[in-house]
């Protein structure tokens, strides 16, 4: 099902390694039964590491891997030999992921390309054996350190899609039917508010063989800055995205006050999304003539580039692309 198998926020259990402890070791040779200390360093804790994988595009391989515990090292040894380092953990995740602790929310790190690895949380050092700490005055120190303690925490991976265009409207707008006409993407359309439940990432071929990636986003609503609707959890995925499209239905009963209301909600979320650039498309415009269009071109902000569209007719959408592609470059 759509809603299950997109997963845009987990939560999870982290434990680093422990290192391991260093060795009070002292060696022993044939003819010499005291010569000297040589316990070896501990190993390091296994770190939990971040990798950005491009394949991935949803959390959804983390929804049942719960808790991340991570191998300790091994203490240290005779003759100088150190104890083996803990395995280090690999999550692999999509681009666009954020990772944050519970507790606090503070952000620990960020996911923005492929093969990009980051330490999340790191090991514990290994202790030092006891030949580190011989001197003059204390040629055998029956001491070592021990490792430090790994850290361990509620951690969360939140992921905020990227795309180049992001599409804003309110429910029933015409967001997934546009997609679907000039992208491959196969979204869920329907004549019901909030058809789509979840972010929906399609390419969109121009010419010459270029491309840009657009996201069909879920339906915005008065409110959503609160939380209303799906709130925050559409909000979020907006950040990332450099060109907003706002959707506008032709059937609208105030174009211009719809425009305004989603650009309140946008303000009140994150006022920097206002420094993004801006779009206006009006869908379903094969029921307006010419002196309708005239009228509510007139309604609309005269610095933000709009044009008139049908999904279903496939009007005006190479116009469309081709502003979009100017807007991006």
């Amino acid at each position: 099902m759509e809603k299950s198998n997109f997963v845009d926020q987990i939560r999870i259990f982290c434990k680093s390694g422990h290192g391991g402890a260093g060795s009070k070791h002292f060696m022993r040779t044939k003819f010499n039964g005291m010569a000297g200390p040589d316990g070896g360093d501990g190993g390091r804790g296994a770190h939990i590491i971040l990798r950005g994988n491009k394949n991935l595009w949803t959390l959804l391989h983390l929804r049942y891997y719960k808790n991340v515990l991570a191998e300790d090292g091994e203490g240290g040894s005779g003759n100088n030999c150190t104890g083996r380092f803990g395995k280090d953990i690999i999550i692999d995740v999509p681009l666009g992921t954020i990772a944050r602790d519970d507790a606090s929310g503070e952000k620990e790190g960020e996911i923005l390309e492929d093969g990009q690895e980051i330490i999340w949380i790191k090991g514990g050092r290994g202790g030092l054996g006891n030949s580190h700490f011989a001197t003059p005055t204390n040629q055998a120190p029956e001491h070592a350190q021990p490792g430090e303690a790994g850290a361990e925490g509620w951690k969360v991976l939140e992921l905020k899609v990227l795309a180049d265009v992001g599409l804003v409207g309110f429910p029933n707008a015409g967001k997934s039917t546009l997609l679907s006409v000039i992208t491959a993407a196969k979204p869920k359309i329907a004549d019901y508010a909030f058809t789509t439940l979840t972010p929906q990432l399609g390419m969109v071929e121009y010419r010459d063989g270029k491309s840009f990636c657009i996201a069909d986003l879920p339906g915005i609503i008065e409110g959503a800055a609160e939380g209303k609707g799906l709130g925050h959890r559409f909000l979020r995925h907006i950040e990332r995205n450099p060109v907003l499209l706002f959707l506008i239905p032709a059937d609208s009963k105030d174009h211009k006050e719809e425009f305004n209301i989603l650009v309140n909600e946008l303000e009140k979320y994150n006022p920097e999304l206002l420094h993004k650039q801006f779009v206006i498309a009006i869908s379903k415009s094969d029921m307006l003539d010419k002196d309708l269009r005239e009228a509510i071109a007139a309604e609309l902000p005269a610095h933000i580039p709009h044009l008139f569209i049908s999904s279903i007719l496939q009007e005006g959408l190479q116009e469309l692309k081709d502003l979009l592609w100017k807007t991006l470059n």
